[in-house]
């Protein structure tokens, strides 16, 4: 069996995530001794034995929809966005604090990924919506390399899961180089999933148990408050860009 929550894992989070896995097996009463770690997302997110991943809204409506069942939604109870909803957080280097957006146009954009819905889909939208273009592009990877690439000078913005942008924010040194320019339109947040052949009810249901047992600390390091029903029909509503 398979556990991964790879979306928020990083040094500073990692041992709250281990131990809010192991409230949630606790509850459960099966699983994996530990998280996975290390291993191609996708090779998780479609294993057969998967428990449960988060992944991204765009990889679920363009890939995975019909492939896993959707357990719940996280509310990380984010500025400017309902429960269990986020949104992208597009940043710029600090020597261009006050510049609208649309002084953007056509800029040099730093992406994480192609099918990142924070990265990639919410900018595209949030510039066709107000008439923008994107320019140039620069995949790097990460949100973390995606606003050092624009701290450093690489590129002109980026756009940033908002709450990669409070983690970034709260350690990352390079963060005081950046500063928001604009916040696109919130959506579904990243959805927690499971194999097709698992009920979901069970996992959702431990998962809120095992947040409510989660230290003041580790529910702080995570941002995690609750589990929301999320219908699979909000994923599918939100748009399909095309690729970078």
């Amino acid at each position: 069996m398979i556990a991964a929550l790879p979306m928020y894992d990083r040094p500073e989070t990692a041992e709250a995530n281990n131990r809010f896995w192991e409230a949630v097996r606790d509850h459960l009463g099966f699983g994996p001794s530990r998280l996975t770690r290390g291993r191609d997302v996708w090779d998780i997110w479609q294993d057969p034995d998967l428990v449960i991943a988060q992944t991204c809204g765009l990889p679920y409506r363009s890939k995975l929809h019909g492939r896993v069942k959707l357990v719940g939604t996280p509310d990380y109870r984010l500025y400017g966005c309902q429960p269990g909803y986020y949104n992208s957080v597009i940043v710029a280097h600090r020597s261009r604090a006050g510049e609208p957006i649309t002084e953007f146009d056509g800029a040099k954009m730093a992406f994480n990924d192609p099918l990142s819905q924070s990265g990639w889909a919410a900018p595209y939208q949030h510039f066709q919506d107000n008439g923008l273009r994107i320019g140039e592009l620069r995949e790097t990877g990460s949100h973390v390399d995606s606003g050092r690439s624009v701290a450093d000078g690489f590129t002109d913005f980026a756009a940033l899961d908002s709450l990669s942008w409070e983690m970034i924010r709260r350690y990352e040194e390079y963060a005081a180089d950046l500063i928001e320019v604009e916040r696109t339109t919130p959506t579904p947040a990243l959805p927690f999933i499971t194999a097709l052949k698992r009920d979901p009810m069970p996992l959702s249901n431990a998962m809120s148990r095992a947040i409510f047992d989660l230290s003041p600390a580790d529910r702080d390091a995570l941002h995690l408050h609750d589990i929301v029903d999320i219908r699979q029909t909000a994923y599918l509503a939100v748009p399909i860009p095309p690729a970078p």
